[in-house]
């Protein structure tokens, strides 16, 4: 399934929506490595980074910068031909302010299954299209991985019922989705067993603000 990118809100919002999932991944599970979602507040000047790895091989990384925003997946069992046609495309595809993120080697730009784009002058978001006709409208499953960035909270409930065994509350994971600032009663009631301290070091090294700031997400 193929997401549309008329859902994606503003890239500011998509980005404080990737911080609230890497900070909420940082506070249950503190070993890095078992993360899925990462946040990297300080990628740059005026730039952020956030990416998600399943452990399987499937990633996808956004960069939030001046010139707008863009962001690719890589899904392992799609076809590795159509992934390499894809990355080809999207080098050509992008407009030049894009330039940092086509060459960043981080981002693995060599196999592309999505990649959606907008300019910071753009009234909406832009999706590339596979350049084989034929796959243009297959399942590139952008939806499966995408989906919890724009999604209500429950969405974040399920995954990590499911991937850490635990069952958050809704009402803070709705805390740390509006991006309210972290309390010990918080972070007692995500993971009884990390301190506030352990967690603003968390959320110190993720770029999550100390005020709050609420961010609208509509599809």
């Amino acid at each position: 399934m193929q997401l549309d990118p008329q859902c994606f809100p503003d890239p500011r919002s998509l980005g404080n929506r990737a911080m609230a999932l890497a900070m909420l991944d940082a506070i249950i599970c503190p070993e890095f490595e078992y993360r899925y979602f990462n946040y990297d507040g300080a990628w740059g000047d005026d730039e952020q980074m956030a990416s998600m790895h399943n452990g399987d091989g499937d990633h996808w990384f956004l960069h939030v910068g001046e010139h707008g925003a863009a962001i690719k997946g890589y899904v392992q069992d799609l076809p590795r031909g159509a992934a390499g046609a894809m990355a080809q495309r999207v080098q050509r595809a992008l407009p030049g302010e894009f330039a940092g993120f086509l060459r960043e080697p981080s981002f693995e730009m060599d196999a592309v299954s999505y990649c959606y784009w907008r300019r910071s002058g753009d009234a909406a978001w832009s999706k590339v299209v596979h350049p084989d006709a034929g796959l243009a409208h297959w399942s590139d499953r952008s939806a499966d991985y995408l989906s919890i960035l724009l999604a209500p909270a429950d969405c974040y409930y399920e995954y990590a019922t499911d991937y850490f065994e635990c069952e958050p509350p809704l009402a803070s994971i709705e805390h740390i989705y509006a991006l309210a600032p972290l309390t010990a009663a918080i972070v007692k009631s995500l993971n009884p067993h990390l301190t506030l301290a352990e967690a603003q070091a968390a959320a110190a090294a993720i770029g999550y603000p100390r005020m709050a700031a609420q961010a609208s997400l509509a599809c």
